[in-house]
Order: C-alpha cells, then structure tokens, then sequence
C-alpha cells in the first residue's frame, strides 16, 4: 500500500508548481492588457494634440493629399473619435476598467473634444473673416465686436465640455453597459463631431467647388454660421437633454430591419459624399435630443391621463 502512494506524492508537488507557473503567466498576461486600453485612450489624446498643431498653420495646402490644413485637423478629430469609442470596449472586453483610465479618458476627451474644435472654429473665422476686416487676432482685445464675441463663444465652448466631462464623471457609478443607453446632455464626441464635420464641408466646398474662392454670401454666411451651432452645441453639453447612445442602443443585442437600413443609408452616403454625410449625421443627432424632448412633452399634454384630474396624494 505504502509503494503505491509514493507516485502519488511525488507527482502533487509538479502538479501545484504547474498551476502556480500558470497562474503567474496568467497575471503577467493580464497585467500586459491593460496597457492596451491606456495606449488607445494617449492615441485620442495625440490625434487632439495634432490637430491644434495643423489647425495652428496658415490655411492652406498642407502635404497630406493637398488637404487644407484644416481638412488634416478635422480628420484628425474623427481619428481621435475613433480611440476615443475603442478605449472604452477594450477596457471591458480585458475586465481592466479602473477609475484611472474613466479620468485619463476625460483629460484626453478635453482637448481633443474641447479645446481641438474651438481652436479650429477660431481659426476658421480669423482666416476668412478676419483678415478681411483687418482682425487677424480673435480675442478680447479685439477692436471689433464679431471678433471678440467669436472668441467668448470659443471660450464658452471648452468651459462647456469641461463641465460636460466633469458631470459625467460624478453621475456615472456602473460600468455595465445597459446603464449606459442614453446620455444627458450632448456628449462631447457629438458636439465636436458636429464642429469638425461642418469645418470639413466648408472646406471642401472651398476647394471642390469654388476653386479656393468663396463667394461673397456663402462666406459672410459660413463664418457667421459655424460660431453659431458651435454656442448651439455648447449649451446642448450642459443641458438635461436625453441623447441616445448610439452604439449600445443601435448595435448591441437585436435589432429590427430598419435599424440595419437606417445604419446603411450613411455609410452609402460617406462613400459618395463623405464630408457631407458627417456633416448631415452629426447636425441630425445634435438636434435629435431638443426634437425628442419637445416630441415627448407634447405626446405627454394630450394624453388623456394629463387632461383628467389627479386626486392628491399623501407625502
């Protein structure tokens, strides 16, 4: 009896030193992912850092394809978006969400959602404003008041997505995903999306259709317009408006047939038209929100329950 456990002891300290080496690896393994999500959340931050530094340029032909300077920024923002979307799934596929990444999420998401966009805007109006009317510096110490009051929306703006940011951060409590179906407030990546995406059609209006030249009235029009939606998209950061998630709402789970056409429909769009579908889905989902909510409030006065009386209740 004694000869046959003799294999057997000798054989349980090989099997517990394997489980031990295995688990290690395993650690070592996990340790290693998540730096994944962290490079992917610096990559967002990059692509803002890098569009300040092409929407600094004069405006002109760069050496990317010929693109206008502020054609690179524009894109480089939508590439930020792109991290930006990833960083987070990354995060939950590896189970390596912390409080760290949420708030090195939110620093990077500032500059490239905030402070990237409002630059370009500035930008923007000094080169095809300003210069015209000898204010080439946007600023409080402007001696004109367009320019000064395009400055002060500039500033609103990132005073916004910083607010915006801030007020995510403090509300949100669960990483599951479920809990995360809608939005309060315009979040940042749309607002900035919404910027970008209209800055690119400007330009490529300028270049493809123009020849560089802007008529008169679209370029009176196009540098009142842009401030204006960006001071739009602003106050829609920091209101209680509801925005869908579009990614966990729309793709996640099953979905009917309609929800594939309507998905369809702009990626047909972009391949044909691709500044003026960001332009037309960006502006459709800022304004989404305020249409929904006075949809809502409307449906809910002509309810019969809202016209009858309601008896009173104890608190």
């Amino acid at each position: 009896m004694s000869d046959r456990k003799i294999p057997m002891l000798e054989t349980q300290p090989k099997i517990k030193r394997k489980k031990t080496r295995r688990r290690l690896r395993d650690t070592r393994v996990a340790r290693g992912i998540k730096v994944l999500p962290t490079l992917l959340t610096l990559g967002n931050l990059l692509c803002g850092f890098a569009a300040i530094h092409y929407a600094a340029k004069p405006v002109e032909a760069s050496e990317f394809f010929g693109w206008s300077t502020l054609t690179v920024a524009g894109t480089l923002i939508f590439f930020g978006m792109f991290f930006d979307a990833l960083d987070g799934g990354v995060a939950r596929l590896t189970r390596s969400t912390s409080d760290l990444g949420a708030q090195l999420d939110s620093l990077c998401d500032m500059v490239t959602f905030g402070v990237a966009p409002a630059f370009m805007m500035l930008r923007l109006v000094s080169h095809y404003y300003g210069a015209e009317h000898g204010t080439n510096i946007l600023g409080p110490d402007a001696d004109n008041f367009y320019a000064k009051a395009t400055w002060t929306i500039a500033a609103v703006y990132i005073c916004c997505t910083a607010l915006r940011l801030a007020r995510f951060n403090s509300e949100t409590v669960d990483d599951d995903v479920t809990a995360h179906m809608w939005f309060r407030g315009l979040p940042s990546p749309g607002a900035a999306g919404c910027v970008a995406s209209l800055i690119l059609l400007h330009q490529h209006l300028l270049v493809k259709r123009y020849g560089g030249v802007l008529p008169p009235r679209i370029e009176a029009t196009s540098s009142l317009l842009i401030p204006a939606i960006t001071l739009l998209c602003a106050l829609a950061m920091v209101s209680t408006i509801r925005y869908p998630h579009v990614i966990n709402r729309g793709l996640r789970g099953r979905k009917p047939f309609s929800v594939l056409v309507q998905i369809v429909i702009p990626i047909i769009m972009a391949i044909w038209w691709l500044q003026v579908a960001l332009a037309i889905c960006f502006t459709t989902y800022t304004v989404y929100g305020p249409i929904a909510t006075l949809s809502r409030k409307m449906r809910r006065n002509k309810s019969p329950d809202a016209l009858a009386p309601q008896s009173p209740t104890l608190h």
